[in-house]
Parts: structure tokens; C-alpha cells; sequence
């Protein structure tokens, strides 16, 4: 039998408004999207389906989807004293992208899973 590549289920940028990509989803409904390219590796690699809570708390060290320069980016959100709030790639070939306020955070991942395991779960909420 062969295997088939997973398909990316996220809606590009370009071909939507920013709040286009949340408003399909009902008001606070949590949505899944697959991780695409290698930025955040090693904890998400391409093809991890990450859950997203659009009206999780963000905080700082948490995973988040935001919205930034015309674009959708995953990327964990990290607050310096001195530098203010950014969004952080864990992969350090990426470079950190300054935030003047959270208004660009539109999400928080709250479980990332691995298509067709069910036991290599992980859950990123405060319990």
C-alpha cells in the first residue's frame, strides 16, 4: 500500500483577509492546523497538527498563532523586560520578531498531535 504525503489544511495568507481564516470557525471554537516548514523544530516538525484555542491566554513562553505582515505564523511568544514582547522561532536559523503589543496574536496551541498516532499526543495547557 502506499503512503500518502499529508496535505496542509492551514489557509495561506495571501488568498484571505487576516480574521478570515478565525471567522470559519464559530466564535471561540478551537481549529486544527498542520505545521508546515521547520521553524519551530525540533518541538513541531512539518506535518504536526497543532490544536488552536483563539481565545487562549497568551503568556509568556506560550506557543501561539499570530498574525504579522500580511502573513499566519506559529511561533512561541516570549517577553524580555528590556526588549518587550516577540515571537520567537525555536529553530535558530529564524529570526525573533519584535512585537509593539499582542494585538498580532490571534491564537494559543493548546495540543499538538501526530497524524495517525493517537498516543504521541502532547497538551499544552495549564491544568
Amino acid at each position: 500500500m502506499k503512503a500518502h504525503k499529508p496535505f496542509p489544511i492551514a489557509v495561506r495568507a495571501e488568498a484571505a483577509e487576516p480574521d478570515a481564516a478565525l471567522a470559519a470557525c464559530s466564535g471561540a471554537e478551537p481549529f486544527a492546523l498542520m505545521v508546515l516548514g521547520d521553524s519551530m523544530a525540533p518541538e513541531f516538525v512539518e506535518g504536526d497538527i497543532i490544536v488552536i484555542e483563539p481565545e487562549g491566554l497568551a503568556r509568556d513562553g506560550s506557543f501561539v498563532l499570530a498574525f504579522h505582515a500580511d502573513e499566519w505564523i506559529f511561533r512561541q511568544l516570549v517577553h524580555d523586560p528590556e526588549e518587550g514582547w516577540k515571537l520567537h522561532p525555536l529553530n535558530p536559523n529564524y529570526p525573533d520578531i519584535a512585537l509593539s503589543d499582542l494585538s498580532a496574536v490571534r491564537g494559543v496551541v493548546i495540543q499538538k498531535s501526530k497524524p495517525g498516532r493517537r498516543k504521541a499526543t502532547k497538551h499544552y495547557l495549564d491544568e
